[in-house]
């Protein structure tokens, strides 16, 4: 009996071993901002910072006195099509010259800067703030990358940075203003793919604060985001993407949650509301885009860049638990990246700038 016992265990453990282990799959590593990709990227903004048509100017008026062409009404941010792309467009250019000193066009780049970020220019973009017809405009995404730009030119060690910081100032100023009177009001979140999303306004709006360290801004974006979402769950990640998503309503809440939840507090909160990323085998195809010269729907290009960062942010402060979504983030980027090309307007007056915040949140 005890033979027939030390048999058949013996049997169960050749078994086992016969059969074939399970290999821990390998991390890809993260798909790295190169100096000739800056290159690349870095003439979409410049070409068109002081183009100023075509353009979208999504202005509301007071009466026919308001009527005014682009370059009148924002003299600083008029090219690129729209006030938010423009500004963002010059946030990349920063970005850029403070990473890669020697950028190809660098002198063209500073002067222009130089150029639309006078201390005049900036005062009549205060002005049109704070007019009595359009105390709205771009709320809350042109607000965001307003302050991301001032947060980015803080960071540049260089004397035109500190110029550029001195004129941009009263916009800046005006910027945390508007956030700190708008955000209280705020009953209920914004959850949409475009724009107007809440926890994308608040996370570069959050960095802005923490950079600047400015204590009021900074806990009153921690503040609304936990009275917002703390207490969501399963959110539903496959109804996304819509149409014209550029951003993830389900990956950006992850994103400012992540920003201003303590650790042991985020562990378990992003397990209740997207449980599915713990899964080594988590799985997203990035959003197709059947037509690039489509305005609309080449901002599929721009959610598979905004997924990307979001997901690189959570590798990057979490890796034992999420770092086996770099494969899913590095398709995200590599479906889009070689698409951004100077010939599609629709999409290059503003996707470069996404292309590179991605890449710049790799771990």
């Amino acid at each position: 009996m005890i033979r027939s016992l030390f048999l058949l265990l013996f049997l169960a453990g050749f078994l086992l071993s016969c059969q074939p282990k399970k290999e821990t799959p390998e991390i890809p590593d993260p798909i790295r901002l190169t100096e000739a990709e800056a290159n690349r990227l870095s003439k979409l903004p410049l070409h068109c910072m002081q183009t100023e048509y075509p353009n979208k100017l999504n202005q509301t008026l007071g009466n026919e006195s308001e009527l005014k062409g682009p370059k009148a009404l924002h003299p600083a941010f008029y090219g690129c099509f729209d006030w938010h792309s423009s500004m963002h467009g010059h946030w990349m250019l920063v970005s850029l010259l403070r990473q890669f000193p020697d950028l190809e066009n660098g002198e063209e780049i500073r002067r222009k800067l130089l150029e639309n970020i006078s201390a005049e220019n900036i005062a009549v973009e205060v002005a049109y703030f704070k007019g009595p017809s359009d105390p709205g405009f771009s709320r809350t995404y042109g607000w965001a990358w307003m302050l991301k730009l001032a947060e980015e030119i803080h960071l540049w060690d260089d004397p035109l940075a500190r110029e550029l910081e001195k004129n941009l100032q009263p916009l800046t100023d005006l910027m945390v203003e508007k956030y700190l009177e708008f955000l209280p009001k705020l009953i209920y979140p914004i959850r949409v793919g475009e724009h107007t999303n809440i926890a994308f306004g608040s996370s570069l709006a959050y960095d802005y604060a923490k950079t600047l360290n400015h204590v009021g801004l900074q806990e009153l974006i921690k503040s609304r985001a936990l009275d917002w979402f703390s207490k969501d769950e399963n959110c539903p990640l496959v109804y996304e993407p819509s149409g014209f998503d550029f951003l993830s309503p389900c990956f950006q809440e992850l994103d400012i949650m992540r920003k201003v939840m303590p650790k042991e507090d985020f562990r378990p909160w992003v397990k209740q509301f997207l449980p599915q990323l713990s899964n080594t085998d988590f799985a997203l195809e990035p959003g197709k885009v059947s037509d690039r010269t489509d305005g609309k729907l080449v901002h599929l290009d721009g959610l598979n860049f905004s997924r990307a960062w979001v997901l690189y942010g959570l590798i990057k402060d979490y890796p034992e638990e999420y770092g086996h979504l770099m494969q899913v983030a590095n398709m995200h980027i590599n479906y889009s990246l070689p698409s951004i090309v100077d010939d599609n307007y629709e999409g290059t007056h503003w996707l470069g700038s996404y292309a590179i915040y991605a890449l710049q949140q790799a771990p």
